[in-house]
């Protein structure tokens, strides 16, 4: 028996047991009401596993669950949002051949007689969205939305449930540019003032501190330490957490990047935008060898359409593109890969990770014909490159046969590194390399891009964190609505720089 007033739900020595693996051990877990309750810690901490046992989505190995004093056991989703549960899941569960309209009412659809209504959809969904100031077309395919639009739709489904209590967060703004995140705190402190406690998931720890009420920290599966965020700093929520002080340093360069040649260059690359006007507006740019050229811009601005267009995703793309001084004809994305470009993308899930595969064929996809001994694989060479690569760059694996989900975000993303890098590329592009992955794994993921980089590897990284772009670029070009609006160096680099030229390109009506 449980009962307090302050508690909306108390978890009670959760355990959950995979095969090989405990997930959690003995994790009690009070979530405070009224409050966002901010859960923190690194990949494989037991975080979302924590928000599954609490959503429904699996249950408990032992342990039990409370609610307004009284036991209560979820066998699935449905017996948790009959609760009043909801999640926002850190990888979209979004139908993308299904309209924005059908993927907000799904589960709780509206009729009108024997038929589905769909103008009451379509007003309903406009009315949420109007409420996110995100007025995407209701009838708009899911599957044609940029990654940050798809997310919004993702949170106006669940701000849809009439009887919601409990709103669980799992990485909610990892795909959403800084306006956005402030459109999406304002919700959440009305959802507060409605009396609906929220858990919080993120790796951004200044958000945590901004939003946050309440923090509790797990750590290998267990509760490590909880308090009020009024009562700590930064440094507390990092020594907790990974169990030592981690700070983004930047790199020293052994390279002299003023006497390296031009790897790449980019003369007024344009990328038409449906409906008109451009999405990329006589972009120009270059990347000499050895370099790390970080990209910076608000979602919107640019950036992934512009690695799209170097790896021949975008045949309609207009200006010059010079590589180790020769005009190049780009012509899809398998002639792109012969010519020594490799691409990480921003969405792993969807884009880098073919999840029926196990670990060593996801690392090794891309580059099997360097493989194939006649008419057959020589599955020897192709392990013995797998197992390089899983030593190279430090991938955590028990058995590269286990299946890729087996991993954590951190790991995963290794993983899709590593298939890039067995291409042997001369120039990698890294779209967001650290979105959803802990503050050790981000730490892993920069040495990783430095030692490559010094190594003689030409870098292009895409982030929308000020403070990892400045850690690991060694120049920046800020592109803001189509256009290159800055390229900042040495001492030009700080934050309040990067940010201002970032809205340099915006009309007056739009809002930053």
């Amino acid at each position: 028996m449980f009962d307090d007033p302050n508690v909306v739900l108390h978890c009670e020595k959760i355990d959950k047991i995979y095969p090989g693996t405990k997930a959690l051990d003995q994790v009690s877990f009070d979530l405070l009401k009224g409050q966002v309750n901010v859960l923190i810690g690194e990949n494989g901490a037991g975080k979302s596993t924590l928000m599954k046992m609490i959503a429904g989505i699996e249950q408990p190995s032992s342990g039990k669950m409370y609610m307004d004093g009284k036991e209560v056991y979820f066998k699935d989703t449905n017996a948790a949002r009959a609760k009043g549960i909801g999640i926002i899941h850190q990888e979209l569960s979004l139908f993308p051949n299904m309209t924005v309209y059908q993927n907000i009412f799904m589960g709780h659809e509206k009729k009108k007689g024997i038929f589905l209504d769909d103008k009451a959809h379509s007003e309903g969904a406009k009315k949420i969205l109007k409420r996110l100031e995100h007025e995407i077309p209701p009838d708009t395919m899911v599957g044609d939305l940029r990654v940050g639009q798809q997310q919004m739709v993702e949170i106006a489904r669940n701000l849809n449930q009439d009887d919601l209590r409990v709103l669980i967060m799992d990485e909610p703004t990892s795909s959403l540019s800084a306006a956005e995140v402030k459109v999406l705190f304002k919700i959440m402190r009305e959802l507060l003032e409605a009396g609906i406690s929220i858990v919080y998931i993120s790796h951004r720890l200044e958000e945590i501190m901004e939003i946050g009420d309440h923090v509790t920290i797990l750590r290998d599966g267990k509760y490590v330490a909880d308090a009020a965020v009024k009562d700590i700093e930064l440094s507390w929520i990092v020594e907790n957490m990974v169990g030592k002080n981690t700070q983004y340093h930047r790199f020293e360069r052994s390279i002299d990047l003023s006497k390296q040649p031009k790897m790449l260059e980019i003369k007024n690359l344009c990328l038409p935008k449906k409906g008109g006007g451009w999405t990329l507006d006589h972009v120009s740019l270059d990347l000499k060898k050895g370099e790390v050229l970080g990209i910076y811009g608000l979602l919107g601005a640019g950036r992934s359409e512009l690695f799209e267009c170097l790896m021949g995703l975008h045949p309609e793309h207009t200006g010059d593109v010079f590589y180790e001084g020769k005009k190049l004809k780009i012509k899809d994305v398998a002639t792109q890969i012969q010519n020594g470009f490799a691409l990480v993308p921003e969405d792993r899930q969807s884009q880098g990770l073919i999840q029926t595969l196990d670990i060593g064929k996801n690392t090794s996809i891309s580059s099997l014909k360097d493989y194939v001994k006649g008419l057959f694989l020589d599955e020897k060479a192709e392990n013995a490159a797998v197992d390089e690569q899983i030593r190279d760059i430090h991938i955590k694996v028990a058995d590269k046969r286990l299946p890729i989900l087996s991993l954590s975000g951190g790991n995963q993303q290794k993983v899709v590194i590593g298939k890039g890098l067995l291409t042997k590329p001369k120039i990698l592009l890294l779209d967001e390399p650290s979105r959803g992955i802990d503050i050790g794994a981000k730490t892993e993921v920069f040495e990783i891009i430095h030692e490559l980089a010094e190594k003689g590897l030409s870098i292009i990284v895409i982030s929308s964190e000020l403070k990892e772009i400045m850690a690991i670029a060694d120049r920046i070009c800020v592109l803001s609505n189509g256009k290159k609006t800055g390229e900042l160096t040495g001492d030009e680099i700080t934050e309040d720089t990067l940010v201002r030229t970032s809205y340099a390109g915006l009309g007056t009506g739009r809002n930053a």
